[in-house]
């Protein structure tokens, strides 16, 4: 089977609008969740949210342009953008054996409720043309693909909180079936919307803890009262092996393991056993290695967390290395988490660094693991294992190796 490596890197969200500020806030223990901005949230149960700030989309696409895609569009093309230049591709680059793998939960909700209020107020005939094409799941990997000129599959998943996972996995099998000689993987979401935050508002999966923005994400902590929503987007470049050597690319790592599973149990509350056995699944093909570092799923609500500990637990026994969740940095990115947490494993490994979870205060004895709650640890990082699962009971896991 042919290996795989990732070559290129680039991910946006709350608190950096580049892998490397990105990666800096977030081993620092700084938090982008505030008041929402970008409606007015005065009449809604949930007022907070990990918004991007500063960012032009007319700095990665034609200003206009803009108006034909949604934002979590916008925020793709500009991880893919920086992980394209990342990865130094040569000039006689094979556009037609580079493809795109694309994941994001829900896509367009920003230009589906926008247009629904349209079609109420004033009319179909008002519907913007661009509506449907700027609001597809699929777009993200079509804007991608025309802007860079990848002519090889082009593949979307929609698998709610795993789907950045998922088309990190989609992008490894393409190349090792030989579908492909490159992948390229970009994973956004931008729901923030009184629809996105009113919808998960009345399910009662959000934190309500709007007067401590900065604190209300607190993954494992026993205070813990529900995620918050975060917004961004991460982008990778995936070679064969073999192809990246000899550019002499520099690799980031392997994808040797990955895992992925269906609880079979609810649509919204998650099990322990579908992201056991995905861990399983993952950890068998990597070949059981040492892991250094897991990057937990970590959304800080009360079942995740509990379930997820208790996971590791069974997996690994009493070789459970550090664990931490960056959720309460960013919020819950949701088809975007999979990617920005992808990206975080790889740079950990570079920089052998830890990055720690924020606001765990109050230890809850179901979670009881070194969730590195002191700021971030210098370490060795050799292996890491990064967590995805969602609703519906999908499940997805990755393990990454230095190269």
């Amino acid at each position: 089977m042919r290996r795989v490596v990732v070559t290129g890197l680039g991910m946006i969200n709350s608190v950096g609008n580049d892998k490397e500020s990105s990666f800096k806030a977030i081993c620092d223990g700084e938090c982008g969740i505030d008041t929402i901005t970008i409606f007015d949230p005065e009449n809604y149960a949930v007022k907070i949210a990990g918004e991007v700030r500063g960012f032009d989309p007319a700095t990665v696409m034609p200003p206009k342009e803009v108006k034909k895609a949604d934002r979590f569009i916008h925020l793709g093309l500009k991880a893919a953008q920086e992980a394209i230049a990342d990865a130094n591709l040569p000039e006689d680059t094979d556009y037609e054996r580079f493809g795109i793998s694309a994941g994001s939960g829900i896509g367009g909700l920003p230009s589906i409720e926008k247009n629904s209020i349209i079609l109420s107020t004033r009319g179909p005939r008002r519907i913007s043309p661009f509506f449907i094409p700027g609001a597809l799941v699929n777009m993200l990997g079509g804007f991608v693909s025309i802007a860079h000129g990848t002519k090889g599959p082009n593949l979307s998943s929609v698998t709610a909180c795993a789907a950045g996972t998922h088309a990190i996995s989609e992008a490894v099998k393409t190349i090792m079936c030989n579908g492909a000689e490159k992948m390229l993987v970009v994973a956004a979401e931008s729901a923030i919307t009184g629809a996105g935050i009113g919808g998960f508002a009345a399910m009662k999966a959000l934190s309500t803890n709007n007067e401590n923005p900065k604190t209300a994400s607190r993954p494992f902590d026993a205070d813990r009262d529900g995620f918050v929503m975060g917004e961004g987007a991460a982008s990778l470049v995936l070679e064969e092996y073999e192809s990246a050597v000899a550019r002499g690319a520099n690799i980031y790592g392997e994808i040797i393991g990955f895992g992925e599973s269906g609880d079979a149990n609810h649509i919204t509350t998650p099990s322990l056993d579908g992201p056991a056995r995905a861990m399983k699944a993952a950890y068998k093909m990597a070949g059981e290695p040492k892991i250094d570092y897991v990057n937990a799923h970590g959304t800080s609500t009360p079942i995740n967390d509990k379930n997820e500990t208790a996971a590791v637990k069974e997996l690994l026994g009493d070789n459970v290395p550090p664990m931490s969740s960056i959720k309460g940095q960013l919020g819950h990115c949701l088809g975007a988490a999979g990617g920005i947490e992808a990206v975080v494993c790889l740079m950990a490994m570079r920089d052998g660094i830890l990055p720690p979870t924020i606001n765990y205060t109050t230890k809850d004895e179901n979670c009881d693991l070194d969730y590195i709650t002191d700021g971030a640890r210098k370490a060795e990082v050799n292996i890491t294992m990064s967590n995805s699962f969602g609703f519906g009971g999908t499940n997805g896991v990755l393990i990454f190796k230095k190269v």
